[in-house]
């Protein structure tokens, strides 16, 4: 997922505003491997370390899918996990170097620094954990656009003062993209503590449905949902508002795979009752964000 956003962001949402302005992308095609990989290396150390520290919890929520103790010692997930994050450190300080901007490689020593203080302690917090993950995911929405405004400046000195509306266009649509992967993330998160309710209490934790009971979270969750298809109705109001056409391919597939199976996934949510129905939630939402990015092909080719 982390590998598909960049690339569809980057080649098919960046690329298409910057043509229609006659510009082209000035970030190199390796650099921006470069970039995917070092993202994709800290995501990786983040998932290994977040199962070190889960082990108790995971074999009560999860049992037939723990990893660590059962088919990776201890020992060689921490080596993995240091191994992960210090290349995608080093890659990321590299991507930043080239463009020029070495604060550009604040990126990833946060995301780095964050997922190892999601697993040790915020996880287990009320809101924190949700709220970081969700941030890191927008984030990765974020990142072809900053590292190519960054490269554009470096290569263009004046750039983004002589292209303001330009870069002003690139930051909106980013952030649509952004704000959607940043909600949606923040009602998984919130879905799949509720399928995880029973480990996560044995072993201490105090995650939303323990403080506020497993009711309230599923509500919050089903107006996370809402909203989140409230907004989609906004863009489609005003694209109809601005090219005065109401059945067309952007609007169809806006309502058809987001806004529609988001309304009925809240519903959902509310009357599941089971891990098994909660974790059939989150798998739909997972599929609903991947939806909501492959939207990306229809920017692009409408």
């Amino acid at each position: 997922m982390i590998v598909l956003t960049q690339l569809l962001l980057r080649y098919l949402v960046l690329q298409k505003i910057l043509n229609q302005n006659q510009v082209q992308l000035e970030l190199g095609n390796a650099l921006f491997g470069i970039m995917i990989l070092s993202t994709v290396l800290i995501a990786a150390a983040g998932y290994i370390i977040n199962d070190y520290f889960d082990v108790k919890t995971d074999l009560i929520n999860h049992p037939d899918t723990v990893v660590v103790d059962k088919i990776i010692r201890r020992r060689w997930a921490i080596i993995l996990h240091i191994t992960f994050t210090l290349a995608g450190i080093v890659l990321g300080i590299y991507a930043a170097l080239k463009t020029g901007y070495l604060r550009l490689a604040i990126f990833h020593f946060a995301a780095a620094i964050l997922l190892w203080f999601y697993s040790t302690h915020l996880k287990r917090k009320l809101l924190v954990g949700n709220i970081v993950v969700s941030l890191l995911t927008a984030a990765v929405a974020f990142m072809p656009f900053v590292f190519e405004m960054g490269v554009m400046q470096k290569t263009h000195p004046g750039f983004i003062v002589e292209n303001s509306l330009l870069i002003l266009s690139a930051f909106k649509i980013t952030f649509i993209f952004s704000l959607f992967a940043f909600i949606t993330s923040m009602a998984r998160e919130i879905i799949k503590d509720i399928e995880d309710f029973n480990g996560d209490k044995a072993t201490g934790g105090q995650t939303m449905p323990i403080v506020w009971g497993i009711r309230t979270s599923k509500f919050n969750a089903f107006f996370m949902l809402i909203i989140t298809a409230l907004l989609l109705l906004f863009v489609v109001y005003n694209t109809i508002k601005a090219h005065r056409i109401v059945f067309s391919i952007n609007n169809v597939y806006v309502f058809a795979t987001l806004i529609l199976p988001l309304v009925l996934l809240a519903f959902y949510t509310i009357k599941a009752d089971s891990s098994a129905q909660f974790k059939r939630a989150s798998l739909m939402l997972k599929l609903i964000m991947l939806m909501g990015l492959c939207y990306s092909f229809i920017f692009y080719y409408t």
